[in-house]
């Protein structure tokens, strides 16, 4: 399997206990994939991903990965902030991983893909990430608790919100099940 040069998630490499100890009967959508750092580090550990993206060419270059190891990728070229669609509809999965990415018509759709049992996986920037630089965009940034109350009637797992360092940034993160 293709792994990835930069390397996946913290909150991912830390929770692959919990991941691991899944069924995956739906697999994982790594929802705004960007360059797939952390769906890539799930294929290497043999857990199913779809990679989606509204982005052809990072799409292309996780499959030119796939093929390379003899592997075929699962990529899915889709705009989710599209308004006239719901490109999440009739589809079903067992974990949602969202990193860096705020689209909050979404939380909803999210919420509604994830079989019961399943999990998300949301880490992004929120306000005070100002202080630090990009994005500084309030539409692309978390408000104080915002994550939480999203899922607040999930099994929350994991949650912390704050200042991290290498890179210095401030965030949310989040795991919940679904019950």
């Amino acid at each position: 399997m293709p792994h990835s040069i930069v390397s996946a998630s913290q909150l991912l490499v830390d929770n692959l206990p919990l991941l691991k100890s899944l069924s995956f009967d739906e697999g994982v959508l790594d929802l705004a994939c960007g360059k797939g750092r952390n769906g890539l580090f799930l294929t290497g550990n043999n857990i199913p991903v779809t990679f989606a993206d509204s982005n052809d060419a990072v799409l292309d270059h996780i499959t030119e990965l796939f093929d390379a190891s003899g592997n075929l990728a699962n990529c899915w070229l889709v705009d989710f902030e599209a308004s006239d669609s719901n490109p999440l509809a009739d589809k079903s999965y067992d974990v949602v991983l969202v990193f860096n990415y705020l689209h909050r018509p979404l939380f909803h759709r999210i919420r509604e893909v994830i079989r019961p049992g399943g999990l998300v996986f949301y880490e992004t920037f929120t306000v005070a990430q100002r202080k630090f630089g990009k994005p500084s965009n309030p539409d692309f940034l978390l408000q104080p608790g915002e994550l939480k109350q999203y899922f607040e009637d999930w099994e929350i797992l994991h949650y912390f919100e704050g200042e991290v360092a290498r890179p210095d940034r401030a965030i949310a993160n989040l795991i919940a099940r679904r019950t």
